[in-house]
């Protein structure tokens, strides 16, 4: 592949602060590239040093092979296009004259537009769902229509590069997405797209390939699977983080938390989950500190794939298949070993009322979450809900919200195991 920028060993400093400290990277034509990072990373400030608004106290910076530093604004302004974080206009503007000034690099000191510069903005208003508001003053439209009126400026300038700097701040989840559809789009079309990203699920849906930024560094580099790891996170972020595959997208999705791990001995527990029922509260679990068993479950259902990507001790059988002896007797001696169990808000079914009855045989504390209705997610009938009863009556009921389930366990922990004297005891 072509390089379209490259970047060597740039520095920066702004005041006494030391911004950008050596980073090289080199981003081939053709490719979208995310900037994640903590903020104070330096993701605006590489941008910066990109579209030449900032010469790095050491280093260079080379888009589509000529020296960025070298070239005055205009012949920069033939390369490089930005849309900046902050939009904020105090000139009233009519949002077709805001997108005009994107072809400004191309037209001469006396010259005037063309018909071709008009098809330009009118191609950019277009793409960019802006072309309803081409006479409103840019002051009177809101944050997420001015950021996409910006983004259509860009686009009139018609450089092989474009730099977005937070593009999806200011919009609307549907905005979000149909702005990075576009972006997409540009890249497919051959233009090269650095963007700083603040979501990291919607940089792995979208980019190509990652630079993760931390104290002035790029800390981690490639695709969004090798950049986005537990480990990575924690140390550019100081969250505790799991990082799975998402089940529509397919694309890395990051659940980060503070990092409130216990001090003490790491806890045990065993979750009960099924059809995805238990993923968040294994996630919240995982990022307490705590040690999970899961099952159980199917081999391919959601929970099972969310406890192999955290590591968790897994209990499965075939799908559609029952909780057979071998199953049961397992998932019996992991429920025995921990110390404490959790029910999720799972579908109560004749296969899985024998994982139900090996925890309500043993006599390790109990959390219930309690979602939907009983009958609502009962289909064993009268077993069921005799079931659901007895673990309520024994365990601590709660939510389905997985902050509340890391509260209960740690208190289930430390409250002796209450025992079932239901008339329904076997």
């Amino acid at each position: 592949m072509t390089p379209a920028i490259e970047i060597d060993a740039v520095s920066v400093t702004l005041g006494d602060t030391a911004v950008l400290n050596s980073v090289s990277t080199t981003i081939d034509e053709g490719r979208l590239v995310g900037l994640v990072g903590p903020n104070g990373a330096g993701k605006t400030t590489l941008l910066r040093a990109i579209n030449g608004v900032l010469d790095p106290d050491q280093g260079s910076v080379r888009v589509t092979g000529q020296d960025v530093s070298a070239l005055d604004s205009r012949a920069t302004s033939q390369l490089v296009a930005t849309v900046p974080q902050s939009t904020a206009s105090t000139f009233e503007f009519p949002v077709r004259r805001i997108v005009e000034m994107g072809r400004t690099p191309h037209i001469g000191r006396f010259g005037t537009r063309t018909s071709a510069d008009r098809d330009a903005v009118d191609e950019a208003m277009d793409r960019a769902a802006v072309s309803h508001l081409a006479d409103r003053p840019v002051t009177e439209v809101s944050g997420g229509e001015r950021q996409r009126v910006f983004l259509a400026r860009a686009l009139a300038q018609e450089t092989p590069v474009l730099l977005l700097d937070e593009p999806t701040s200011d919009l609307d989840v549907n905005h979000q997405v149909r702005t990075l559809d576009l972006v997409t789009d540009l890249v497919d079309e051959g233009r090269t797209v650095v963007a700083a990203i603040h979501d990291l699920d919607l940089a792995a849906r979208y980019c190509d390939e990652l630079r993760l930024l931390h104290d002035g560094r790029i800390r981690a580099a490639g695709t969004p699977e090798s950049v986005l790891t537990a480990a990575t996170l924690e140390a550019a972020f100081g969250a505790r983080a799991t990082v799975t595959t998402h089940p529509v997208t397919g694309a890395a999705s990051v659940t980060a938390f503070a990092d409130d791990a216990p001090d003490s001995t790491t806890a045990t527990v065993h979750v009960v989950g099924g059809g995805g029922a238990a993923t968040p509260h294994l996630h919240r679990l995982d990022a307490a500190g705590v040690e999970c068993s899961v099952g159980v479950v199917s081999t391919d259902d959601a929970d099972a794939e969310t406890a192999r990507a955290i590591g968790a001790d897994l209990v499965t059988v075939p799908p559609f298949a029952p909780v057979d002896d071998e199953a049961r007797a397992t998932v019996s001696e992991r429920v025995r070993r921990a110390d404490a169990v959790v029910v999720a808000d799972v579908t109560v079914a004749p296969g899985n009322c024998p994982t139900l009855d090996a925890v309500l045989g043993a006599d390790t504390p109990l959390v219930v979450v309690d979602g939907r209705p009983v009958d609502a997610r009962n289909v064993a009938g009268s077993r069921g809900r005799r079931l659901v009863s007895r673990l309520r009556a024994r365990g601590i009921v709660v939510d389905d919200d997985a902050d509340a389930v890391v509260a209960a366990v740690r208190r289930a922990i430390d409250t002796p195991p209450i025992h079932d004297r239901s008339p329904y005891s076997p």
